[in-house]
């Protein structure tokens, strides 16, 4: 029987390391790679990966919160902390993956494999569901499904365990033969082949088997036809294997699939006889990933009845933290659909990003089939609160309240939720972030719907991590060393305050940009602490710049000596951004204004230029490249010039979001990403390898049927030919969708299928022509998402997609979700 924890000199045996020294004894039981995320300081491990930044960088951090054990590939740290453990070996990630891989050989229960292009997490969960009651299960936390998140997972096995289920994802060719030597599954699941990253392989032939290396030494190996061609079964891994379709012969052969009310009744052949089961999910998504689930408990010989059981009481999977606005000027996390560790360490991260109020509560239900004891459960998630910095636990449940004792923060513990509800009023929450956190079966939706304002019909959702994504893609295209400076002006283009900054701020951008003082003003009070820019400062913000310690953007004489006549004497210079004008010909100092402006800098002792930069003209546009390139020979002349006076270095930049995809060139020390952390770059074709930030939704009011000879609303511009039905829905001019997008001319999604707008765009509703769709009062409404865009809008009333976006006016609530 392996031990849970492996002695650090165990480790370095394993890895076969360059360099070791044992200067801490610790035994090894958490692997780490952000030292944000922190939960067991003297039992970690810090793995220095080099990702999107080196996390050599991040050493400092990590030991600061009291890690003493690294795994380094640069040497240049081995001695940097004197009383800490540093493994050095040629390549980090292989050393990460080569532990998991020692890890999973020690144990021979059964681990489940789940790969394809879509479904891996939902149906991971959902089996997860199906069979807890039989087995105590280690699976994935959330989609940890990379190259580095299956190690992590992996590593999570230990003896109490006695079934494995992980998922494994690809995002290009050459990587799923070490997912399957981490993972070794002795059962497989292939969900589907759809287009899902697919630009990293060469065709759909060689991604699918690329997927299938994953299950070469499977004992079982469940999959479709539908998705494996023409590969012919002998040529499918698996000694045994078990398929399942909706269009040709196969073990589970669906006959057909019948919607009920919100449900699906399955009707299928196995064994040469028809069998049934109900799902409580009607969507096509669902319904496929329920179809996967009843194929796999067949498979592992549950009798079709047992099977129709349990899948009849599957939950929904609600992999996203929720953002909301809430009573008493409160923000409300709600992860209210599940509770275990993993996700509890998740969800708490994510309270600790949150910096636009002092205090942070947990409300956390019980939390069942952990494989521990509830002494040690709760033990160890009091010492995880205050890690994580939590000011106030409220608890839900007979096993938390039972080991009140053991949590040293403020708290408050109720029996049930019917006991936290019939309490409620006396309960008092203000000024607070809240993280509401419970299973299943305490139905934890009924603390948020009381905690949380309630929402206007019309509501943008804001993708944090999708954000996340955008701003890792942008990242992977900078040479090192090259510093971000994230643009979060006018709402961050809409979509949110503190809300987009804390994100920013935690995934380490180096500087924030704003129009306005206010906005720097309101993103100080949200407890932002990174460098703020203001790119119009007026003389009347000054004193408001300078508590707040922002820093202004100088673009003209006039406002260059306003500020350093405002500015006190002081032995510190005030740190400012000079604007230099290339070819825009809207703000900044031109070549020849150098003449007035140098001896101004050089005598002044009041202020110093953290960073020089210009703007980019038509970087996104091939037609303009030329002119670009003399942008920035003109901005290069301009900044040598400039050094050599002040006799001091500063930041140069001059590339924007198509910059940085079109023009390496032009990176210098600093890129400035705006538009394209949200999802669009002009420069990218379709805005490849970007992910949709935003999406805009309404609901239905009113449905009304209309006559050909009859108009709809104001001018009775609206009319329907031959008659039809139009449903009035909940968004209008003064939301932000203009009246240009009148008469046909916008589209929205209704019933997942496009329908025009009818008649004139009021100041808070509009109508669409529904004709011919089984649609119902309140049913949901989509403005804009991944598949009816925002470069489709703008497109509609020939405008871009920084207007459409920007114009979403601020009465429309913003809700952020984060995986």
């Amino acid at each position: 029987m392996i031990e849970n924890s492996y002695p650090i000199e165990h480790i370095a045996e394993l890895l076969n390391v360059e360099f070791f020294e044992l200067k801490y004894e610790t035994l090894i039981n958490t692997l780490l790679i952000d030292s944000r995320s922190v939960r067991r300081p003297d039992t970690s491990l810090f793995f220095a990966l080099s990702a999107d930044r080196d996390g050599h960088e991040f050493i400092g951090d990590a030991y600061a919160s009291g890690i003493r054990s690294f795994v380094i590939s640069n040497p240049a740290y081995a001695n940097t902390f004197p009383d800490a453990n540093f493994l050095l070996v040629p390549d980090v990630l292989e050393a990460l993956q080569q532990l998991a891989i020692d890890r999973r050989s020690h144990f021979d229960y059964d681990v489940l494999a789940i790969t394809g292009s879509n479904g891996k997490t939902i149906v991971k969960e959902w089996l997860y569901q199906l069979l807890a009651s039989d087995y105590n299960i280690v699976r994935s936390p959330k989609s940890f499904n990379s190259q580095i998140g299956v190690p992590l997972s992996v590593w999570q096995i230990n003896n109490e365990h006695t079934l494995g289920i992980f998922e494994a994802g690809i995002s290009k060719n050459g990587e799923m033969g070490r997912l399957a030597e981490i993972i070794q599954p002795t059962i497989g699941i292939l969900t589907n082949i759809g287009e899902a990253h697919a630009e990293g392989f060469s065709s759909a032939k060689e991604k699918l088997a690329e997927k299938l290396k994953l299950f070469n030494d499977v004992n079982l190996f469940i999959y479709s036809p539908d998705y494996t061609g023409s590969l012919a079964d002998k040529k499918l891994p698996g000694r045994k294997k078990f398929s399942w379709s909706t269009r040709t012969k196969a073990d589970l052969e669906i006959l057909f699939v019948e919607p009920i009310k919100g449900r699906s009744y399955l009707r299928a052949v196995y064994k040469k006889e028809e069998i049934e089961c109900l799902i409580p999910f009607s969507d096509r998504a669902s319904v496929e990933n329920g179809i996967i689930c009843w194929a796999t408990l067949l498979a592992l010989g549950y009798t079709p009845q047992e099977a129709d059981l349990r899948l009849e009481k599957l939950t929904a999977v609600n992999m996203r933290l929720e953002l909301k606005n809430g009573i008493n000027q409160c923000s409300v996390i709600d992860d209210s659909y599940s509770a275990d560790i993993s996700s509890l360490a998740i969800a708490l991260d994510f309270l600790r990003l949150q910096n636009q109020h002092l205090n942070k509560t947990l409300i956390l239900s019980d939390i069942y089939e952990t494989g521990k004891t509830d002494q040690d459960l709760y033990t160890e998630i009091a010492a995880l609160l205050k890690q994580k910095q939590v000011n106030r636990l409220v608890g839900v449940g007979p096993h938390i309240k039972a080991f009140a004792q053991l949590f040293p923060v403020e708290s408050l513990f109720f029996e049930s939720t019917q006991d936290f509800v019939n309490n409620f009023p006396a309960i008092h929450f203000a000024n607070e972030t809240i993280l509401v956190k419970g299973a299943r079966r305490f139905e934890f939706e009924r603390i948020s719907k009381l905690l949380t304002q309630k929402v206007h019909d019309t509501v943008m959702e804001i993708d944090l991590s999708a954000l996340a994504g955008n701003l890792k893609f942008y990242k992977s295209k900078l040479k090192p060393g090259v510093k971000v400076m994230a643009m979060v002006k006018a709402f961050s283009y809409g979509s949110g305050s503190f809300e987009i900054a804390n994100l920013l701020q935690y995934h380490k951008v180096d500087f924030l940009a704003v129009a306005y003082a206010d906005e720097g003003i309101a993103l100080r009070k949200a407890g932002i602490t990174l460098p703020i820019m203001i790119m119009s400062p007026e003389p009347y913000a000054f004193e408001a710049i300078l508590k707040y310690k922002l820093e202004p953007e100088l673009y003209n004489l006039d406002i260059l000596k306003a500020f350093i006549e405002f500015l006190p004497d002081s032995q510190y210079y005030y740190p400012v951004h000079l604007k230099l004008d290339t070819g825009m010909h809207r703000l900044g100092f031109e070549e020849p204004d150098l003449t007035s402006l140098l001896p101004i800098l050089v005598a002044t002792d009041k202020i110093k230029i953290v960073s020089a930069f210009s703007h980019f003209v038509a970087s996104e546009d091939p037609q303009h490249d030329e002119f670009t390139k003399y942008q920035i020979q003109r901005y290069l002349d301009m900044s040598i010039e400039l050094r050599a006076e002040l006799g001091y270095d500063f930041i140069r930049h001059i590339s924007n979001t198509s910059g940085i995809t079109r023009h390496p060139e032009a990176q210098l020390d600093m890129v400035r990403i705006g538009i394209g952390l949200y999802g669009f770059d002009g420069g990218l074709k379709g805005n490849q390898g970007l992910q949709t930030v935003a999406i805009l939704k309404t609901t239905i009011t009113q449905i009304k049927t209309v006559g050909p000879l009859e108009t709809v609303g104001y001018g009775r511009r609206g009319i329907l030919p031959e008659g039809g039905t139009i449903a009035t829905v909940k968004i209008g001019y003064a939301d932000g969708y203009r009246r240009s997008f009148g008469n046909g001319v916008g589209k929205m999604l209704v019933a997942g299928k496009p329908v025009p707008t009818v008649g004139s765009i009021a100041m808070d509703m509009c109508m669409l022509d529904i004709t011919g769709l089984d649609v119902k009062t309140g049913d949901e409404v989509v403005v804009f998402n991944d598949q009816l865009t925002i470069a489709d809008l703008a497109e509609q009333i020939d405008t871009i997609p920084y207007e459409i976006l920007t114009n979403i006016s601020q009465r429309v609530k913003r809700v952020y979700f984060y995986e």
